[in-house]
């Protein structure tokens, strides 16, 4: 019941239902009063008329009979009539019923009925006497008093008198009749409302199933309409809508995944947080950056952001303002840019970029670190070529002898700053890819045998053992693809450290071994050993470790970057093993394949 009476059938139904009722309640009542007047006039005039003839006849006729048959004969049915001539006798009573002579009296003792024997009007009077057909009931009359004779003085009168229950009768029946009008228009109203509130909600109710559909998503949903009236106008509204509805939904989908393409590519790291610092919204990046120090963070805190950025963030929220900054981050350097997002002019979150600078660092420190090193490396050269060369020409050098051993001394300065320079190209062309590589087939065992043989004179001059092994059968040929002089620039440098760095009666041993992917060629000595806090940067430019181990050779600090740059052009990888006091182990590997 509820559902019907909260529909648009519903409510337009009780709407016109009541609008009806309301109309048909004014014009029942206005109706039912007049046709009541009209009664009681209609009643009054038939009396009038009737008093009249009556009046007429009475003044002709003399004798009692024949005015009593005629008098009957033009009363109306329930009509009744009392004559008095001369205002003291009556002349004719004519009643049929009870309570006839009470009713006379009553009549005839009326103060203003009694006003009709000196007077020339009618006199009409409503009454309340008893009952001509019911004892001990009374009943409302209308009498109508007309003037008998009225050119005398003192005058008769026709008394008729009639009970209104008859009026009632014809009221109660014209009341039955608009009542029956009343109920057939209502129940006619009721069915054209119905009629016309499912013309017109039909089509809403397409529109709100139509609704429904677009709310799921389906946008090709279509409302049919064939009206040319407001309602075909909606429905050709509705369509137009779901058209542009459709083609907003798309473009968004496209600027979002448009967006998220952007996010994804980015090599930065971007973080959408609201104002409670929760994250929105983050790329690839991002999430591994937050995995990070979510990973890294301490139990107490319980924010997953580092401090130094939670600072910023608070900063920028609390004074509404955009900040580009760089911060140290666990070890890590960040350039942070942050902006604020708005929603209604309100201040709604922000959004963090975080490039991280850590390499950019590290290279910029490389290459302070390099020029250093460079200015190093050369400065002590350049120092003893400027002095040597003054003291030869401003000839302080006497003897022939002496003069030789500073020109030897200018020599070997120059071959080492010639080095240093060959070197340092060697390394910037490796790096930058510059320098080719010419791989070709060799036979490994022999191509590092050749190698180390060459050694064999400088390890015999400084008292070392120089030994070569491997655990390959010699019937079995091993070729792989290498850049032969590359290679044997690499342990050329691996070897001469070695022997460099191993004392008297120590050994260094070249061991080549092969396993089911790669070839091994470890290059082993038993000098003084790397000290561990050095071993991870032995292969970055210029760097040395311990001076102890170079009993007055030192070399460039170049050879072990050349030789680790060499190893991974060919695919492989060099690593070092040292204790110290026991020797040191560098390990070539590189793919049989």
């Amino acid at each position: 019941m509820n559902r019907i009476w909260n529909s648009v059938v519903g409510k337009l139904w009780g709407t016109i239902l009541l609008l009806v009722l309301f109309v048909l309640f004014i014009v029942t009542v206005l109706m039912l009063e007049f046709l009541e007047d009209f009664h009681t006039e209609q009643a009054e005039e038939i009396l009038r008329q009737e008093a009249a003839t009556i009046g007429k006849i009475v003044e002709q006729q003399e004798n009692l009979e024949n005015s009593l048959s005629i008098i009957s004969d033009i009363l109306g049915s329930e009509t009744n009539t009392l004559i008095v001539r001369n205002a003291d006798s009556v002349f004719l009573s004519v009643q049929e019923g009870l309570n006839k002579e009470v009713i006379n009296d009553k009549i005839l003792e009326d103060e203003q009925l009694s006003k009709i024997y000196t007077s020339d009007k009618t006199i009409i009077k409503k009454m309340l006497m008893p009952s001509m057909t019911e004892e001990n009931r009374m009943e409302n009359y209308i009498i109508l008093a007309s003037p008998l004779e009225a050119d005398e003085q003192v005058h008769g009168a026709v008394f008729i008198y009639q009970s209104l229950e008859v009026v009632n009768k014809t009221s109660n029946n014209t009341t039955k009749i608009v009542f029956l009008s009343g109920f057939i228009a209502l129940l006619l109203t009721t069915l054209l409302t119905f009629f016309l509130s499912s013309k017109i909600t039909s089509p809403l109710r397409s529109m709100r199933e139509a609704a429904l559909e677009l709310a799921k998503g389906n946008f090709e949903t279509k409302v049919p309409y064939t009206q040319r009236d407001e309602i075909g106008e909606l429905g050709s509204a509705f369509n137009r809508m779901g058209k542009q509805l459709k083609h907003h939904v798309e473009v968004i989908n496209q600027e979002k995944e448009q967006l998220s393409s952007i996010l994804t590519s980015m090599t930065d790291a971007v973080i959408t947080f609201n104002k409670e610092f929760q994250v929105q919204v983050s790329n690839p990046q991002a999430d591994q950056l937050l995995n990070k120090w979510h990973e890294e963070n301490d139990i107490a805190n319980k924010s997953d952001l580092p401090d130094e950025l939670q600072h910023l963030l608070e900063h920028v929220l609390h004074l509404e303002e955009e900040l580009d900054e760089e911060l140290e981050i666990r070890g890590s350097y960040f350039s942070v840019s942050i902006s604020l997002l708005y929603s209604n002019e309100s201040v709604r979150g922000a959004v963090v970029v975080l490039r991280d600078m850590t390499e950019q660092h590290r290279l910029d420190k490389m290459r302070s670190d390099f020029i250093a090193n460079v200015s190093h490396e050369l400065r002590t050269p350049i120092s003893m070529l400027q002095g040597y060369s003054e003291a030869i020409i401003d000839e302080i050098v006497t003897t022939e002898e002496d003069k030789n051993e500073m020109i030897r001394v200018i020599y070997d300065e120059s071959k080492r700053m010639g080095r240093l320079v060959t070197e340092l190209l060697d390394l910037a062309r490796l790096e930058s890819g510059y320098l080719s590589i010419h791989k070709e087939k060799a036979e490994i065992v022999s191509v590092i045998e050749r190698i180390t043989q060459k050694f064999d004179q400088a390890a015999k001059e400084s008292n070392v053992s120089l030994k070569f092994d491997h655990n390959i059968p010699s019937e079995e040929l091993i070729e792989i693809e290498i850049d032969e002089d590359r290679m044997e620039q690499v342990l050329t440098n691996l070897i001469d450290n070695a022997l460099r760095h191993t004392p008297e009666e120590g050994s260094v041993s070249v061991l080549l071994e092969k396993s089911k992917n790669q070839i091994i060629i470890k290059v082993s000595d038993t000098g003084f050993g790397i000290p561990a806090e050095d071993l991870p940067y032995i292969f970055e430019r210029f760097y040395k470790a311990d001076k102890a181990r170079t009993r007055g050779k030192a070399g460039t600090g170049l050879g072990l970057a050349i030789a680790k740059n060499i190893v991974e052009r060919h695919e492989g990888h060099l690593s070092a093993e040292s204790t110290v006091g026991v020797g040191t182990t560098f390990i070539i590997q590189l793919p049989l394949s």
